[in-house]
Formats: structure tokens, sequence, C-alpha cells
């Protein structure tokens, strides 16, 4: 990949969201070491510690959420299997309700963009849509969420 070179906070972040996608979608697959995963992605290029930083706040968050996570999915999915999601489009989805629901810092309007980018970069051509539509009314629904058992 070469060297990065850090866009700003957003190009920061928007990396960062990039490699926590590349990072759970491999966890996703094959069930794999999540640190060693991060060590790997990270080996693979030069990145600013902030890249690194918030990277791992995904990471970690997403995992360590993520039955109430799945749970926002299927909830706003009209109960469709996580297993009907590509792999891709649910990370993606993961990442983006993790912001929502605990990165209060984040505008819900700026997690939902950032995923429908991802959407758009590496998924299908109907799954920006998709990512929009279903991440759109976590958003109208605000923290309702926090209360899900």
């Amino acid at each position: 990949m070469g060297t990065h070179v850090n866009g700003g906070v957003m190009g920061g972040r928007r990396l960062s969201r990039e490699i926590s996608l590349s990072v759970l979608f491999q966890v996703d697959l094959v069930n794999v070491n999540i640190e060693e995963t991060l060590k790997y992605n990270f080996e693979n290029g030069e990145f600013q510690d902030d890249v690194k930083e918030f990277t791992l706040i995904l990471v970690k968050g997403v995992m360590s959420n993520l039955p109430e996570i799945d749970k926002a999915i299927n909830n706003y999915t009209n109960n469709w299997s996580l297993e009907r999601i590509t792999n891709i489009d649910r990370n993606i989805l993961r990442i983006a309700i993790y912001e929502i629901l605990h990165l209060t810092s984040i505008p819900k309007s700026v997690s939902i963009n950032e995923a429908v980018e991802l959407a758009k970069k590496y998924s299908t051509k109907s799954s920006f849509s998709f990512v929009n539509g279903v991440l759109g009314k976590i958003d109208k629904s605000d923290k309702i969420l926090k209360k899900i058992e």
C-alpha cells in the first residue's frame, strides 16, 4: 500500500474506518485473532498514531458491543438474518451503529455519510442505499437502542 498521508481529521478517520472494515471483515469471515489482524493491517502501511488510535476504538468498540449492535441491525432490517446481509455491508453497519450509539462527539450524519462512502467504495451497487436506509432509521430513533434488551 505504501505510505499513507493523513488528510486531516476526516481523511484520517476515513482511513481508520477502512482499516476497521478490513479487520472486522476478516474476523467475521474466518474468525481470526483481532490483535493479530490489527497488527497485520498496521504493518502493511505507515499510519499516523491518530489513525491507529481511532481504528482501535472502532474495532474494539464494535467487538465489545457486538450483541447490541447486531440486535440493532436485526431490528432495523425488518428481522433480516445477519447471514442475509453481505459480510461487507454487515460490518459497515456495525461500525456506523457503534459510532452512532457510543461516539457521541461524531455527528450521526457524519457516521451515516462515512458508512455510505465505504459501501460505495467496497460493496455492491445497491449496498449504499441499503446501508443509508438502515442507518437512517437508527438515526431517527436516536438513543432508544440503548434500551434494547
